[in-house]
């Protein structure tokens, strides 16, 4: 097989298939930066598609800043590092043998460590009784099926989701949007995990009765308390995979 040998797409939709196939090509460095991408026919023909959803697909790449399109001649490779976005993330999270990339996951979870902390923080400022009452709510439906843990990762999820909507952080949303996506890519994996995390109701109560009382500092603090139980237990399990000790 070449180096920028393609398998033929099935089942996906052609566009979707064709574009997560080049884009992997792309952040593995198998089309490094600089690089000319294949014209549209040889694509076409590579991953037995008609032309329109290999341009669909390269339009695709063009948002996420993977490659520049030059119309006339050859689409060029950019640097994902210094053009990509967050939507990148789920590509880079699993490696092509299947395995999770320590770094990216470290990465993620420093995000995460600092962005939920001001989301926490954002709703005590504007979120008030109502939405007090729908996490207080959760906490309830989260005691009462502590036993199921799965169960306990969705009320983990939709909490902190009601979080960041009624922030009224638009930038924060977004940047949530795409974590949550992330973390999806590897939920089953992660649910053993952050188990302390999803069990850590005194944290979340506090979050909650953060925002009865407007009190964004308290908010914040509860918030970074919460998140590094599961950014260590993370770390740990990482540590573990790496072949090291465990702190």
């Amino acid at each position: 097989m070449t180096r920028h040998a393609l398998d033929a797409v099935r089942k996906q939709s052609l566009s979707e298939s064709a574009y997560r196939q080049l884009s992997d090509k792309i952040l593995r460095n198998e089309y490094a930066p600089g690089d000319p991408l294949p014209a549209e026919r040889e694509l076409s023909e590579a991953l037995q598609v008609n032309r329109g959803a290999v341009r669909e697909a390269i339009k695709r790449l063009q948002q996420a800043g993977l490659v520049a399109v030059r119309h006339g001649s050859k689409h060029v490779v950019r640097d994902y590092l210094s053009e990509g976005g967050l939507e990148l993330l789920p590509n880079l999270l699993v490696d092509k043998q299947g395995r999770l990339n320590g770094a990216v996951v470290r990465s993620i979870m420093a995000m995460r460590s600092s962005l939920a902390p001001d989301i926490a923080a954002a709703a005590a400022k504007k979120g008030g009784k109502a939405l007090a009452e729908e996490l207080d709510a959760l906490l309830s439906q989260m005691r009462a099926d502590q036993k199921d843990l799965k169960a306990l990762q969705d009320h983990a999820l939709a909490f902190w989701q009601k979080l960041v909507a009624r922030g009224g952080n638009i930038a924060f949303r977004l940047a949530f949007n795409s974590m949550t996506k992330t973390y999806t890519q590897v939920w089953d994996v992660l649910t053993p995990v952050l188990e302390k995390e999803f069990r850590d109701f005194d944290n979340l109560g506090a979050i909650a009765k953060a925002v009865r009382q407007g009190d964004a500092g308290r908010a914040r603090e509860a918030g970074l308390r919460h998140v590094e139980i599961g950014r260590s237990a993370l770390e740990r399990a990482l540590r573990k995979l790496d072949g090291g000790d465990a702190p």
